[in-house]
């Protein structure tokens, strides 16, 4: 599954007037995961840091939102900033040659579906590269 391609054509139907060409690159600085089109973005951080976020609740159940089959809930401007930073989400926006506004538009439509493809049946192992995948990424945090 080419994540970044789908979370590419997430933004893209948001983000009229953005630069689709900067698009997988802005992803790539924005999740992390590699840069270039055959980069993997960092969904398990992502959760991970959604997860232990000291605002509690509402970025947690967010994150629910995305793994679990219901709906996705969209993630606001200040969840977006909180997960991510400010000064990342200005790069982001900047690095598709938009506002910051339609960037976070595009941003909170390409999450939660980035990680809802990832997730089938809410787990992201699959999408890691199974148990071996899984034991690669943590190797390379323990270094």
């Amino acid at each position: 599954m080419d994540l970044m391609k789908i979370g590419t054509q997430m933004l893209m139907r948001k983000m009229v007037g953005g630069n689709a060409g900067n698009a997988v690159s802005a992803l790539s600085g924005l999740l992390g995961g590699g840069s270039g089109e055959s980069a993997t973005p960092d969904l398990g951080g992502l959760l991970s840091k959604m997860q232990g976020n000291e605002t509690g609740g509402d970025i947690t159940e967010l994150a629910a939102s995305w793994l679990g089959k219901g709906d996705n809930e969209k993630p606001s401007l200040d969840q977006l900033k909180n997960i991510f930073g400010s000064e990342k989400i200005a790069a982001f926006a900047a690095e598709m040659g938009t506002d910051e506004e339609t960037a976070v538009s595009g941003l909170q439509e390409a999450i939660p579906g980035m990680v809802d493809q990832a997730s089938p049946e809410g787990n992201l192992l699959d999408s890691l590269g199974g148990i071996g995948g899984l034991a690669s990424m943590a190797s390379k945090i323990l270094k």
